[in-house]
């Protein structure tokens, strides 16, 4: 009975693996490894797939699909939600795939855009419910980011969140509000990723965002617009920092 049992586990893990499979390529040689912060798995090893990476093979897989995002400003974080559509002319709810991500300042990390995070947190999230991770290669989610307080301002459609969801008691008032921390000063690829997209389709885009939907464009601007040199470098550090990311 054991031997069946783990014959059938292996035969059901092949077919797990060949979820999205594109020939030729194998994703997990791309897989980076990380150590496991969670309290409970402390010094744990594990491996995850770099964002770059899923985006790339789900261009793959689907050349004409689309990955959308939206953000939202919470208190004091943004929280992104990410689809993922196996063709851009497909109708806004049929999707493969919905995951949101929040994230806010950290100190220790000031260079760290919490809007760009959480984007490309919600973006790997939801590839990876699409199919496009290491398909059951590690047990369990990691939840490696701090929390934040995404209650008490967070607006959906217009209407607030129900601050009084959950069973922990209101914070006491402060006596006195705390002072608006400065935003950290940007790098110069944080500020690239600001720069607004030149092409009409993706008009009040940003090429941090058009990244997110659509490398290919992303590429276009960095390699065959010419008509702002500021962008064209903006586009350029954009791509050769995913390179390095990939690499």
């Amino acid at each position: 009975m054991t031997t069946d049992n783990t014959q059938a586990k292996q035969t059901a893990m092949e077919a797990l693996q060949k979820i999205n499979a594109v020939e030729g390529f194998d994703p997990s040689a791309l897989a980076v490894e990380y150590t496991d912060l969670n309290s409970a798995n402390s010094g744990e090893k594990r491996l995850r797939l770099p964002v770059m990476v899923q985006i790339g093979w789900f261009r793959l897989k689907y050349p004409e699909g689309r990955i959308a995002v939206s953000v939202t400003a919470g208190k004091d974080c943004f929280v992104a939600t990410a689809r993922v559509y196996p063709h851009y002319s497909a109708p806004v709810d049929q999707f493969l795939a919905e995951a949101t991500a929040s994230r806010g300042y950290l100190p220790d990390k000031p260079t760290v855009s919490p809007r760009e995070w959480a984007q490309t947190a919600a973006v790997g999230i939801a590839l990876r419910n699409a199919g496009f991770g290491l398909q059951f290669g590690a047990a369990g989610d990691s939840f490696d980011a701090p929390a934040v307080d995404e209650l008490g301002g967070i607006m959906w459609s217009g209407n607030p969140v129900d601050a009084s969801i959950g069973s922990a008691p209101p914070a006491a008032p402060a006596a006195q509000a705390a002072p608006k921390p400065q935003e950290p000063e940007l790098s110069p690829f944080e500020q690239a990723l600001r720069v607004s997209c030149p092409i009409a389709k993706y008009s009040g885009k940003t090429l941090g965002e058009v990244m997110q939907i659509d490398p290919k464009a992303l590429y276009w601007v960095a390699t065959k617009f010419t008509g702002n040199a500021e962008i064209v470098a903006a586009a350029k550090l954009i791509c050769d920092e995913a390179v390095k990311t990939t690499a």
